[in-house]
């Protein structure tokens, strides 16, 4: 009797002897899920959200991602997403810019790294003054998957090479690098795979190429180096310019390449846009 009775109050109170339930993931509260959001990156915040329920809707908090954003972000919706700042979510907002946004007639595009928030922008050839650019005896217009921008001018043969672009945007405060996407040799595809053309490479390795930067703050910045690498696309570093976090104007960025020593013709270059990166981006550039 004794016995039994013991074993019926054992399952009264405990469920058959059972151990009382531990706390999980589901218990931690959605308010202290989201502080410790706020100091990971945005790629482990999306993996994480993927848990249960209260991950998720923590990942969804405006504050969490508006420590993502670039300082300039209301800005970047305006004149690119053409939006209301207050009409979206944080999160929409890093989502949308993460994307390649195209503006000025699909000249120019912005995106943000995922990983860091920091803030790309490609100008496109279209969007630069060259010399002879719309003479065919000089450049050709090509239909290309290697540039974002979907075509690449070709330059066959020229004396005079000068190219020259301008870009006004409002920056973070950081440092930047500003580089010309440029290829020796025309690209094109045969039987499916990619091919590249080098016969009409010429008069690079007898001058360098002199690379000028300007800003309407007054930073300089100038380079030069001879064209040699033919068959892959190249960043070429002109130079770097930074920003203040104290000044929030928009910055007004010169630059150029040229090559003008007229004893010579020069020509099988391949020009597809600028990019303005921050400055820690240029190892990753290498890779490509």
């Amino acid at each position: 009797m004794g016995t039994g009775s013991s074993s019926l109050a054992l399952e009264s109170e405990g469920g058959s002897g059972s151990s009382p339930s531990r706390p999980n993931l589901d218990d931690v509260p959605e308010s202290c899920v989201s502080s410790i959001f706020m100091y990971l990156d945005p790629p482990d915040i999306c993996k994480l959200a993927k848990l249960n329920r209260t991950f998720h809707g923590a990942s969804l908090a405006d504050f969490v991602w508006e420590t993502k954003l670039p300082s300039n972000y209301k800005f970047l919706v305006q004149k690119v997403l053409g939006q209301s700042p207050e009409s979206l979510s944080k999160k929409e907002i890093y989502a949308r810019l993460c994307r390649p946004n195209s503006f000025d007639g699909g000249t120019k595009q912005v995106w943000l790294d995922k990983s860091s928030g920091k803030i790309c922008v490609a100008v496109s050839y279209k969007a630069l003054r060259i010399t002879g650019i719309d003479d065919r005896r000089y450049w050709n217009h090509i239909s290309s998957e290697e540039s974002r921008f979907n075509t690449i001018a070709y330059l066959q043969q020229i004396w005079w090479f000068e190219v020259g672009g301008e870009l006004e945007f409002e920056f973070p405060a950081g440092t930047y690098s500003l580089l010309f996407r440029l290829q020796l040799g025309k690209p094109s595809k045969k039987l499916g795979r990619r091919t590249c053309n080098c016969d009409r490479v010429h008069g690079w390795d007898i001058k360098p190429v002199r690379f000028q930067l300007s800003t309407s703050d007054g930073q300089q910045a100038s380079s030069e180096c001879y064209l040699h690498q033919q068959g892959n696309w190249g960043h070429h570093h002109v130079g770097d310019f930074a920003v203040d976090s104290t000044n929030a104007a928009p910055l007004k960025l010169k630059f150029s390449m040229m090559q003008i020593d007229c004893t010579h013709t020069k020509g099988g270059v391949c020009l597809d846009s600028v990019l303005v990166c921050p400055s820690e981006f240029r190892e990753k550039l290498k890779q490509f």
